[in-house]
Protein backbone atom coordinates (compact mmCIF):
# COMPACT_ATOMS: atom_id res chain seq x y z
CA UNK A 1 0.00 0.00 0.00
CA UNK A 2 1.17 3.60 -0.80
CA UNK A 3 -0.46 5.53 1.39
CA UNK A 4 -0.22 8.59 4.52
CA UNK A 5 -0.79 6.32 7.35
CA UNK A 6 0.01 8.57 10.05
CA UNK A 7 1.87 7.44 12.51
CA UNK A 8 0.55 9.30 15.84
CA UNK A 9 -2.89 8.48 15.17
CA UNK A 10 -2.80 4.99 13.61
CA UNK A 11 -5.35 6.46 11.24
CA UNK A 12 -5.10 6.39 6.92
CA UNK A 13 -5.13 9.75 5.68
CA UNK A 14 -4.60 9.19 1.93
CA UNK A 15 -3.60 6.51 -0.24
CA UNK A 16 -2.21 6.49 -3.82
CA UNK A 17 -2.40 4.44 -6.71
CA UNK A 18 0.84 2.89 -8.15
CA UNK A 19 1.70 4.34 -11.37
CA UNK A 20 0.50 2.13 -14.45
CA UNK A 21 3.00 0.39 -17.20
CA UNK A 22 2.09 3.31 -19.21
CA UNK A 23 2.66 6.19 -16.71
CA UNK A 24 6.30 4.20 -15.48
CA UNK A 25 7.38 3.91 -19.52
CA UNK A 26 6.59 7.90 -19.73
CA UNK A 27 8.59 8.92 -16.83
CA UNK A 28 11.49 7.02 -18.07
CA UNK A 29 10.96 8.44 -21.33
CA UNK A 30 11.16 11.84 -20.42
CA UNK A 31 14.04 11.59 -18.00
CA UNK A 32 15.98 9.45 -20.67
CA UNK A 33 15.05 12.63 -23.02
CA UNK A 34 16.60 15.33 -20.63
CA UNK A 35 19.42 13.44 -20.26
CA UNK A 36 20.93 15.10 -23.97
CA UNK A 37 19.37 18.29 -22.47
CA UNK A 38 20.40 18.41 -18.86
CA UNK A 39 24.24 17.31 -20.07
CA UNK A 40 24.20 19.92 -22.64
CA UNK A 41 23.67 23.19 -19.96
CA UNK A 42 26.51 24.78 -17.98
CA UNK A 43 27.05 24.58 -14.49
CA UNK A 44 26.25 28.06 -14.12
CA UNK A 45 22.91 27.37 -15.19
CA UNK A 46 22.54 24.16 -13.29
CA UNK A 47 23.57 26.36 -10.21
CA UNK A 48 20.71 28.93 -10.82
CA UNK A 49 18.19 26.49 -11.06
CA UNK A 50 19.57 24.43 -7.97
CA UNK A 51 19.62 27.58 -6.09
CA UNK A 52 16.50 28.59 -7.08
CA UNK A 53 15.00 24.83 -6.05
CA UNK A 54 16.64 25.68 -2.31
CA UNK A 55 14.84 28.96 -2.33
CA UNK A 56 11.65 27.31 -3.15
CA UNK A 57 12.22 24.70 -0.41
CA UNK A 58 12.68 27.42 2.21
CA UNK A 59 9.77 29.23 1.44
CA UNK A 60 7.51 25.89 1.27
CA UNK A 61 9.45 25.44 5.19
CA UNK A 62 5.77 24.94 6.78
CA UNK A 63 4.29 22.87 4.77
CA UNK A 64 6.69 20.84 4.18
CA UNK A 65 8.10 20.11 7.92
CA UNK A 66 4.03 19.62 8.41
CA UNK A 67 4.21 16.70 5.73
CA UNK A 68 6.99 14.82 6.90
CA UNK A 69 5.42 15.04 10.59
CA UNK A 70 2.31 13.75 9.36
CA UNK A 71 3.94 10.91 7.51
CA UNK A 72 6.71 9.85 9.38
CA UNK A 73 6.04 11.02 12.88
CA UNK A 74 8.87 13.19 13.53
CA UNK A 75 8.83 16.46 15.88
CA UNK A 76 8.05 19.57 13.68
CA UNK A 77 10.67 21.31 15.00
CA UNK A 78 13.27 18.62 13.39
CA UNK A 79 11.43 18.11 10.30
CA UNK A 80 11.98 22.14 10.33
CA UNK A 81 15.56 21.56 10.54
CA UNK A 82 15.63 18.81 7.88
CA UNK A 83 14.18 20.91 5.24
CA UNK A 84 16.47 23.67 6.03
CA UNK A 85 19.24 21.77 6.07
CA UNK A 86 18.21 20.08 2.33
CA UNK A 87 17.95 23.56 1.01
CA UNK A 88 21.46 24.45 2.55
CA UNK A 89 22.84 21.12 1.14
CA UNK A 90 21.23 22.37 -2.50
CA UNK A 91 23.17 25.78 -2.13
CA UNK A 92 26.46 23.88 -0.99
CA UNK A 93 26.30 21.41 -4.51
CA UNK A 94 25.15 24.29 -6.38
CA UNK A 95 28.35 26.57 -5.59
CA UNK A 96 30.77 23.51 -5.32
CA UNK A 97 29.80 21.06 -8.12
CA UNK A 98 32.08 23.18 -10.75
CA UNK A 99 34.95 22.76 -8.39
CA UNK A 100 34.60 19.27 -7.54
CA UNK A 101 34.38 18.33 -11.29
CA UNK A 102 36.91 20.54 -12.96
CA UNK A 103 39.12 19.05 -15.14
CA UNK A 104 42.26 17.23 -13.78
CA UNK A 105 45.78 17.01 -14.99
CA UNK A 106 47.14 14.29 -12.85
CA UNK A 107 50.48 13.54 -14.46
CA UNK A 108 52.69 15.18 -16.67
CA UNK A 109 51.54 14.71 -20.30
CA UNK A 110 55.12 14.06 -21.44
CA UNK A 111 55.17 10.92 -18.92
CA UNK A 112 52.09 9.33 -20.40
CA UNK A 113 53.50 9.96 -23.79
CA UNK A 114 51.39 12.68 -24.98
CA UNK A 115 51.32 16.18 -26.08
CA UNK A 116 48.09 16.67 -23.67
CA UNK A 117 46.77 14.28 -21.63
CA UNK A 118 44.08 15.05 -19.07
CA UNK A 119 40.52 13.66 -17.25
CA UNK A 120 37.08 15.33 -17.33
CA UNK A 121 33.57 14.19 -15.63
CA UNK A 122 31.02 13.98 -17.99
CA UNK A 123 27.19 12.43 -16.26
CA UNK A 124 26.36 9.57 -17.20
CA UNK A 125 22.70 9.39 -17.42
CA UNK A 126 19.12 8.57 -15.51
CA UNK A 127 20.21 7.69 -12.07
CA UNK A 128 17.16 6.06 -9.49
CA UNK A 129 17.00 6.45 -5.87
CA UNK A 130 15.92 3.91 -3.91
CA UNK A 131 14.97 6.19 -0.46
CA UNK A 132 14.15 5.26 3.21
CA UNK A 133 11.35 6.99 5.14
CA UNK A 134 13.34 8.18 8.19
CA UNK A 135 15.00 11.63 6.72
CA UNK A 136 12.56 11.52 3.59
CA UNK A 137 13.88 14.82 2.92
CA UNK A 138 17.75 14.86 3.50
CA UNK A 139 18.30 11.47 2.11
CA UNK A 140 16.84 12.32 -1.18
CA UNK A 141 18.28 15.76 -1.60
CA UNK A 142 21.60 14.88 -0.86
CA UNK A 143 21.47 12.22 -3.69
CA UNK A 144 19.68 14.44 -6.07
CA UNK A 145 21.95 18.05 -5.43
CA UNK A 146 25.10 16.12 -6.99
CA UNK A 147 23.30 14.13 -9.29
CA UNK A 148 21.41 17.05 -11.27
CA UNK A 149 24.67 19.44 -10.22
CA UNK A 150 26.83 16.73 -12.56
CA UNK A 151 24.49 16.67 -15.48
CA UNK A 152 22.60 13.52 -14.79
CA UNK A 153 18.97 13.18 -14.14
CA UNK A 154 17.23 11.16 -11.34
CA UNK A 155 14.52 9.20 -10.74
CA UNK A 156 13.20 8.79 -7.13
CA UNK A 157 11.22 5.44 -5.59
CA UNK A 158 10.78 6.61 -2.43
CA UNK A 159 9.50 5.06 0.79
CA UNK A 160 6.00 3.95 0.35
CA UNK A 161 4.97 4.97 3.66
CA UNK A 162 5.99 8.94 2.33
CA UNK A 163 4.40 9.36 -1.08
CA UNK A 164 3.07 12.97 -0.29
CA UNK A 165 7.09 14.11 0.33
CA UNK A 166 8.11 12.22 -2.56
CA UNK A 167 5.37 14.00 -5.25
CA UNK A 168 6.23 17.30 -3.60
CA UNK A 169 10.24 16.17 -4.16
CA UNK A 170 9.59 15.35 -7.73
CA UNK A 171 7.78 18.44 -8.69
CA UNK A 172 10.32 20.90 -7.00
CA UNK A 173 13.35 20.53 -9.19
CA UNK A 174 10.90 21.45 -12.26
CA UNK A 175 9.26 24.61 -10.70
CA UNK A 176 12.59 26.08 -10.50
CA UNK A 177 13.91 25.79 -14.10
CA UNK A 178 15.22 22.41 -14.78
CA UNK A 179 14.53 20.90 -17.87
CA UNK A 180 11.37 18.42 -18.13
CA UNK A 181 12.38 15.04 -16.87
CA UNK A 182 15.30 16.17 -15.09
CA UNK A 183 13.87 14.99 -11.63
CA UNK A 184 10.69 12.53 -11.12
CA UNK A 185 9.50 10.20 -8.50
CA UNK A 186 7.41 7.19 -9.34
CA UNK A 187 5.27 5.90 -6.88
CA UNK A 188 5.63 1.70 -7.19
CA UNK A 189 5.61 -0.93 -4.43
CA UNK A 190 9.00 -2.11 -3.89
CA UNK A 191 9.09 -5.38 -5.72
CA UNK A 192 8.78 -3.29 -8.88
CA UNK A 193 12.36 -1.80 -8.08
CA UNK A 194 14.01 -4.36 -9.92
CA UNK A 195 12.25 -3.84 -13.16
CA UNK A 196 13.20 -0.20 -13.20
CA UNK A 197 16.99 -1.89 -12.31
CA UNK A 198 16.44 -3.38 -15.28
CA UNK A 199 15.71 -1.06 -17.95
CA UNK A 200 18.74 -0.07 -20.16
CA UNK A 201 17.82 3.59 -19.21
CA UNK A 202 18.63 3.74 -15.98
CA UNK A 203 22.87 3.85 -15.98
CA UNK A 204 22.99 3.55 -12.13
CA UNK A 205 21.18 2.79 -8.88
CA UNK A 206 21.71 4.42 -5.07
CA UNK A 207 20.06 2.92 -2.36
CA UNK A 208 19.80 3.80 1.71
CA UNK A 209 17.98 1.08 3.91
CA UNK A 210 18.11 -2.15 4.99
CA UNK A 211 20.84 -4.53 4.80
CA UNK A 212 18.52 -6.75 2.80
CA UNK A 213 16.62 -4.34 0.43
CA UNK A 214 20.75 -3.29 -0.17
CA UNK A 215 21.85 -6.86 -1.39
CA UNK A 216 18.92 -7.38 -3.19
CA UNK A 217 19.81 -4.16 -5.20
CA UNK A 218 22.80 -4.79 -5.33
CA UNK A 219 22.11 -7.92 -7.03
CA UNK A 220 19.95 -6.73 -9.79
CA UNK A 221 22.54 -3.38 -10.66
CA UNK A 222 25.31 -6.46 -10.90
CA UNK A 223 23.21 -8.38 -13.22
CA UNK A 224 22.90 -5.66 -15.15
CA UNK A 225 26.34 -4.32 -15.24
CA UNK A 226 25.44 -1.36 -13.28
CA UNK A 227 27.23 1.05 -10.74
CA UNK A 228 25.26 0.79 -7.39
CA UNK A 229 26.03 2.67 -3.78
CA UNK A 230 24.22 1.22 -0.80
CA UNK A 231 24.12 3.29 2.02
CA UNK A 232 22.99 0.64 4.89
CA UNK A 233 22.00 0.46 8.51
CA UNK A 234 24.56 0.60 11.42
CA UNK A 235 24.69 -0.65 14.94
CA UNK A 236 27.04 2.51 15.64
CA UNK A 237 29.25 2.84 18.55
CA UNK A 238 29.24 5.08 21.31
CA UNK A 239 32.63 5.05 23.52
CA UNK A 240 33.54 7.27 26.55
CA UNK A 241 37.09 6.70 28.81
CA UNK A 242 37.71 8.36 31.96
CA UNK A 243 38.66 11.77 30.74
CA UNK A 244 35.45 12.96 28.90
CA UNK A 245 33.20 15.21 30.03
CA UNK A 246 30.77 12.94 31.53
CA UNK A 247 27.91 15.36 31.67
CA UNK A 248 27.84 15.93 28.05
CA UNK A 249 29.10 12.83 27.17
CA UNK A 250 25.93 11.31 29.03
CA UNK A 251 23.49 14.39 27.26
CA UNK A 252 24.66 14.21 24.35
CA UNK A 253 24.38 10.07 23.94
CA UNK A 254 20.68 10.51 25.50
CA UNK A 255 20.19 12.92 22.37
CA UNK A 256 21.92 10.52 20.05
CA UNK A 257 19.56 7.31 20.73
CA UNK A 258 16.00 9.19 21.13
CA UNK A 259 16.84 11.56 17.94
CA UNK A 260 14.20 10.78 15.50
CA UNK A 261 12.53 8.00 17.78
CA UNK A 262 15.52 6.18 17.40
CA UNK A 263 15.43 5.66 13.92
CA UNK A 264 19.12 6.49 12.20
CA UNK A 265 21.60 4.86 10.84
CA UNK A 266 24.49 7.01 12.18
CA UNK A 267 22.88 7.47 15.63
CA UNK A 268 24.35 5.72 18.87
CA UNK A 269 23.10 1.91 19.21
CA UNK A 270 26.02 0.45 21.64
CA UNK A 271 27.17 2.69 24.56
CA UNK A 272 31.12 1.40 25.54
CA UNK A 273 31.71 3.16 29.08
CA UNK A 274 34.78 2.73 30.85
CA UNK A 275 34.51 1.22 34.48
CA UNK A 276 36.00 4.04 35.73
CA UNK A 277 33.23 6.91 34.84
CA UNK A 278 30.64 4.16 34.41
CA UNK A 279 28.44 4.60 37.22
CA UNK A 280 28.51 8.16 36.65
CA UNK A 281 27.91 8.61 33.28
CA UNK A 282 24.89 5.61 33.84
CA UNK A 283 23.25 7.39 36.31
CA UNK A 284 23.07 10.82 34.17
CA UNK A 285 22.17 8.87 30.76
CA UNK A 286 19.38 6.57 32.33
CA UNK A 287 18.18 9.72 33.99
CA UNK A 288 17.87 11.71 30.74
CA UNK A 289 16.15 9.33 28.49
CA UNK A 290 14.02 8.43 31.43
CA UNK A 291 12.25 12.00 31.20
CA UNK A 292 12.75 12.00 26.97
CA UNK A 293 9.42 11.34 26.77
CA UNK A 294 7.62 10.32 23.23
CA UNK A 295 4.36 12.31 22.22
CA UNK A 296 2.54 14.77 19.56
CA UNK A 297 5.28 15.23 17.04
CA UNK A 298 3.42 18.82 16.19
CA UNK A 299 4.02 19.67 20.30
CA UNK A 300 6.94 21.81 20.80
CA UNK A 301 7.40 19.93 24.09
CA UNK A 302 7.31 16.63 22.91
CA UNK A 303 10.49 14.83 23.28
CA UNK A 304 10.62 12.80 20.40
CA UNK A 305 7.44 11.69 18.04
CA UNK A 306 6.29 7.77 17.09
CA UNK A 307 7.65 5.36 15.08
CA UNK A 308 7.30 5.63 11.51
CA UNK A 309 5.25 2.22 11.40
CA UNK A 310 3.54 -0.33 12.93
CA UNK A 311 6.03 -2.65 11.48
CA UNK A 312 9.54 -1.11 12.57
CA UNK A 313 7.75 -0.66 15.94
CA UNK A 314 7.40 -3.96 16.08
CA UNK A 315 10.63 -5.24 14.86
CA UNK A 316 12.02 -3.24 17.83
CA UNK A 317 10.43 -4.54 20.61
CA UNK A 318 10.50 -7.87 18.99
CA UNK A 319 14.66 -7.44 20.14
CA UNK A 320 14.10 -5.66 23.45
CA UNK A 321 11.73 -8.98 24.10
CA UNK A 322 13.59 -11.32 23.02
CA UNK A 323 16.71 -9.94 25.66
CA UNK A 324 14.21 -9.88 28.31
CA UNK A 325 13.48 -13.11 27.89
CA UNK A 326 17.26 -14.20 28.01
CA UNK A 327 17.90 -12.06 31.13
CA UNK A 328 18.15 -8.51 30.33
CA UNK A 329 17.83 -6.03 32.85
CA UNK A 330 15.93 -2.93 31.53
CA UNK A 331 16.56 0.44 33.67
CA UNK A 332 13.28 2.24 31.72
CA UNK A 333 11.44 1.60 29.03
CA UNK A 334 11.19 -1.35 27.23
CA UNK A 335 7.14 -1.94 27.22
CA UNK A 336 4.89 -1.40 24.51
CA UNK A 337 1.95 2.18 25.49
CA UNK A 338 -1.54 1.82 25.47
CA UNK A 339 -3.57 4.03 23.21
CA UNK A 340 -3.05 4.64 19.35
CA UNK A 341 -0.10 5.08 17.49
CA UNK A 342 2.91 3.54 17.01
CA UNK A 343 4.84 5.07 20.31
CA UNK A 344 8.13 3.70 21.96
CA UNK A 345 9.72 4.60 25.27
CA UNK A 346 13.55 5.31 25.33
CA UNK A 347 14.98 2.15 26.40
CA UNK A 348 18.27 1.61 28.77
CA UNK A 349 19.62 -2.07 28.70
CA UNK A 350 22.59 -3.35 30.56
CA UNK A 351 23.55 -6.68 30.66
CA UNK A 352 22.64 -7.47 27.23
CA UNK A 353 24.76 -11.02 26.02
CA UNK A 354 25.82 -12.57 22.76
CA UNK A 355 23.09 -14.45 22.66
CA UNK A 356 20.73 -11.97 22.79
CA UNK A 357 19.70 -10.88 18.94
CA UNK A 358 19.45 -7.11 19.97
CA UNK A 359 23.46 -7.66 20.81
CA UNK A 360 24.44 -7.98 16.80
CA UNK A 361 21.43 -6.96 14.85
CA UNK A 362 20.44 -2.93 14.41
CA UNK A 363 17.77 -1.89 16.82
CA UNK A 364 16.13 0.82 14.55
CA UNK A 365 14.07 2.53 17.45
CA UNK A 366 15.22 4.03 20.62
CA UNK A 367 16.73 1.45 22.34
CA UNK A 368 20.14 1.30 24.38
CA UNK A 369 22.09 -1.37 25.10
CA UNK A 370 25.21 -0.40 27.54
CA UNK A 371 28.23 -2.22 27.84
CA UNK A 372 30.77 -1.66 30.80
CA UNK A 373 35.09 -1.57 30.04
CA UNK A 374 37.86 -2.08 31.40
CA UNK A 375 40.05 -0.30 28.74
CA UNK A 376 40.25 1.11 25.45
CA UNK A 377 41.29 -1.89 24.33
CA UNK A 378 38.39 -3.84 25.33
CA UNK A 379 36.23 -0.76 24.04
CA UNK A 380 37.77 -0.80 20.44
CA UNK A 381 37.92 -4.48 19.87
CA UNK A 382 34.24 -4.77 21.22
CA UNK A 383 33.70 -1.71 18.83
CA UNK A 384 34.90 -3.57 15.76
CA UNK A 385 32.80 -6.39 16.43
CA UNK A 386 30.47 -5.93 14.63
CA UNK A 387 28.60 -6.68 11.25
CA UNK A 388 28.36 -3.28 10.64
CA UNK A 389 31.02 0.05 10.40
CA UNK A 390 28.53 3.37 9.57
CA UNK A 391 30.43 5.55 12.37
CA UNK A 392 31.15 6.54 15.36
CA UNK A 393 31.31 8.59 18.25
CA UNK A 394 34.20 8.78 21.19
CA UNK A 395 34.40 10.82 23.88
CA UNK A 396 38.34 11.63 25.48
CA UNK A 397 40.13 15.01 26.47
CA UNK A 398 43.21 12.48 25.81
CA UNK A 399 44.39 13.46 22.36
CA UNK A 400 46.47 10.20 21.86
CA UNK A 401 43.15 7.71 22.28
CA UNK A 402 41.60 10.29 20.10
CA UNK A 403 44.30 9.30 17.81
CA UNK A 404 44.27 5.44 18.38
CA UNK A 405 40.47 5.36 18.37
CA UNK A 406 40.38 7.78 14.94
CA UNK A 407 42.97 5.09 13.51
CA UNK A 408 42.02 1.48 15.00
CA UNK A 409 37.58 1.74 14.46
CA UNK A 410 36.27 0.17 11.55
CA UNK A 411 33.76 2.62 10.35
CA UNK A 412 32.93 5.36 7.74
CA UNK A 413 33.41 7.90 10.04
CA UNK A 414 34.77 8.46 13.72
CA UNK A 415 33.54 11.91 16.07
CA UNK A 416 35.48 12.91 18.63
CA UNK A 417 33.48 14.86 21.39
CA UNK A 418 30.48 14.76 19.26
CA UNK A 419 27.49 12.93 17.99
CA UNK A 420 27.79 11.34 14.76
CA UNK A 421 26.32 13.65 11.56
CA UNK A 422 26.18 14.28 7.70
CA UNK A 423 28.19 17.54 6.27
CA UNK A 424 27.71 18.60 2.90
CA UNK A 425 31.58 19.03 2.02
CA UNK A 426 32.57 15.76 4.00
CA UNK A 427 31.60 11.54 2.33
CA UNK A 428 29.01 10.07 3.91
CA UNK A 429 28.93 6.25 3.90
CA UNK A 430 30.19 3.15 5.82
CA UNK A 431 32.06 -0.64 5.33
CA UNK A 432 31.38 -3.85 6.18
CA UNK A 433 27.26 -4.92 5.86
CA UNK A 434 26.81 -0.62 6.02
CA UNK A 435 27.29 -0.85 2.31
CA UNK A 436 29.55 0.67 0.17
CA UNK A 437 30.31 3.87 -1.82
CA UNK A 438 29.88 7.51 -0.96
CA UNK A 439 27.89 10.62 -0.36
CA UNK A 440 28.40 14.34 -0.05
CA UNK A 441 31.43 16.03 -0.56
CA UNK A 442 33.72 15.67 -3.81
CA UNK A 443 33.43 12.21 -3.20
CA UNK A 444 29.69 12.04 -3.54
CA UNK A 445 29.56 13.77 -6.23
CA UNK A 446 31.96 11.49 -8.54
CA UNK A 447 30.06 8.42 -7.87
CA UNK A 448 28.04 9.10 -10.93
CA UNK A 449 30.16 10.38 -13.43
CA UNK A 450 32.36 9.18 -16.34
CA UNK A 451 35.75 9.74 -15.27
CA UNK A 452 37.11 10.11 -18.90
CA UNK A 453 40.83 10.36 -19.91
CA UNK A 454 41.17 12.45 -22.46
CA UNK A 455 44.61 11.72 -24.41
CA UNK A 456 46.14 13.70 -27.17
CA UNK A 457 49.71 12.56 -29.06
Amino acid sequence: MIATLNPTTGAVEREFAPHTPEQLEEILRTADAANTVLAGTTFAERAAWMHRAADLLDADLEQAAALAATEMGKTLGTAKYEVTKSANGMRWYADHAEQYLADQEPVPAASVGASAARVVFQPIGTVLAVMPWNYPYWQVIRFAAPALMAGNTGILKHASSVPQVALYLGELFARAGFPAGSFQTVLVEGARTLDLIADRRIKAVTLTGSTGAGAAVAEAAGRHIKKSVLELGGTDAFVVLPSADIARAAEFGAASRTQNSGQSCICAKRFYVHEDVYDEWFAAFTAKMAVTLPGDPFDPATGFGPMATASVRAEAHELVEDAKAKGVTVHTGGELPDGPGFFYPATVLTGVTPDMRIHREECFGPVACVYKVASIDEAIAQANDSDFGLAASVWTQDQDEIARLHDELAFGAVFANGNSASFFGLPFGGVKDSGYGRELGEFGIREFVNAKTVWQA
